[in-house]
């Protein structure tokens, strides 16, 4: 397991204390800004890709229940479509920010990019907290949205998908209030909807299927055995729960789950599929821990971080592996499950300390790609089966993880500095052959 500390790790942390926490925004600047010295990259396009295209801004009005009527903010924002049209979460929660929308959007155009989609990065929320909302007073806010922000989205411009606070229902009614007005059913404007009303098989599980892909590519890559292979993950949500079954499946050890109740810990490894995943019952992890001999609760639920194991996969919210905590990180791999769990600091500490951090834009690209999917079914009015979506998706994972890997060996660089290599010559490769007009 990874142990010692540099000095130059410990340097480096206390010289860039002062710069955390940093916003996602922040985050992916800086991610570009280092990426871009590994490439001979026109100094305007990187320029360029610091900045979105552009940010809506809307207000949704929603009639509560009570009859009383409250106002929410909502942004989309829309960062790179020189390889097609904008693709990105909708989100719903009480943080979502204007440079939040912005960091996410540029991250989706990095994702799309190494995983040779022909999309663009694009990412948007309401200002709200749901769990605050009916069932009836979510489904009429996201109608209301979806209406404020019809002119900008559509299969061919922008197409949303769920995220935090959101699901294939939300989908379902985004879906229907646009094609309502727009006069005909228009099941591509969105993805991550129900099956039965276009979605694709396949795509609720498909980040954490990616997620456990890459880790069984990054334990035959650095020599592990799959078998016995120990995994400690925080956040036991839709990507973490599919992830660890997964690798639970395949033989790992998966020693440690969290959700935001608590964590647990076996050594010897859990029953990851007697554990029910946030969504299918929230906070479950500590309440099953009493149930099984030689479980045992962490006293802290960010403990789960600090586990001697090989793999960590933090799955839940960004920035949790910082300054303060990136030395005590004991696994050898990290393989980012969340968007933006690792900041630019503690990058450089676990790079410096040998850790290898495999990021979230190849990781967790499993949403994204299962999406384009469900974009081509709703084009073509096609439907794949679940062994196709399966199948497509390996070979789609596989063939990131070979370029990027190919960068890693050639340039002798980092997992994120590589990806985003393989990311950045695609657009910029694709903004030259357009070129800038006027």
């Amino acid at each position: 397991m990874s142990t010692g500390t540099a000095d130059s790790a410990e340097k480096r942390a206390n010289s860039e204390q002062q710069q955390e926490p940093e916003t996602a925004l922040e985050t992916a600047r800086r991610q570009l800004e280092h990426a871009a010295a590994h490439l001979d990259v026109d100094s305007g396009v990187i320029k360029r890709l610091k900045h979105p295209t552009t940010v809506h801004r809307v207000a949704v009005p929603l009639e509560r229940d009570d009859g009383s009527v409250e106002v929410f903010t909502g942004y989309r924002a829309q960062h790179d479509d020189v390889r097609g049209p904008y693709k990105g979460g909708l989100r719903f929660h009480p943080d979502v920010s204007e440079e939040e929308c912005v960091g996410l959007s540029m991250w989706m155009t990095w994702k799309c990019a190494v995983m040779d989609l022909p999309f663009g990065g694009g990412k948007g929320g309401v200002v709200v907290n749901p769990k605050e909302l009916s069932t009836d007073e979510k489904e009429r806010l996201t109608r209301r949205f979806a209406e404020e922000l019809r002119k900008f989205v559509g299969p061919k411009k922008d197409i949303p998908a769920p995220d935090m606070g959101t699901d294939a229902q939300t989908m379902a009614w985004f879906m229907d209030a646009y094609s309502m007005q727009e006069g005909e059913t228009i099941p591509g404007v969105v993805t991550g909807k129900p099956p039965v009303v276009g979605g694709s098989e396949g795509r609720e599980e498909a980040p954490g299927r990616s997620v456990a892909i890459v880790t069984r590519e990054a334990a035959e890559y650095y020599d592990y055995d799959l078998d016995g292979l120990t995994v400690a993950v925080q956040g036991y949500g839709s990507v973490g729960a599919n992830a660890a079954r997964l690798l639970d499946d395949w033989g790992a050890d998966v020693v440690a789950v969290s959700d935001t109740g608590g964590a647990v810990h076996d050594p010897t490894g859990l029953d990851t599929h007697a554990i029910p995943s946030f969504a299918e019952e929230p906070n479950a992890v500590t309440d099953r821990a009493d149930e099984v001999d030689g479980v045992d609760l962490l006293d802290d639920g960010s403990d789960i971080l600090e586990l001697d194991v090989d793999v960590l996969i933090p799955a839940a919210v960004g920035n949790v592996i910082t300054v303060d905590n990136a030395n005590d990180v004991r696994a050898d791999v990290v393989v980012e499950g969340a968007n933006g769990p690792t900041t630019s600091a503690a990058d450089g500490i676990l790079a410096e300390r040998g850790v290898h951090v495999i990021p979230d834009i190849l990781a967790n690209a499993g949403g994204v790609t299962v999406s384009y999917f469900e974009w081509l079914q709703d084009i073509n009015r096609r439907t794949w089966t679940l062994e196709q979506v399966h199948s497509e998706l390996e070979s789609e994972m596989l063939s990131a993880w070979n370029d990027v890997r190919a960068e890693v060996e050639a340039k002798e660089i980092t997992w994120r500095d590589a990806a985003y290599v393989v990311a950045l010559d695609r657009i910029a490769d694709a903004k030259s052959v357009r070129g800038l007009w006027p």
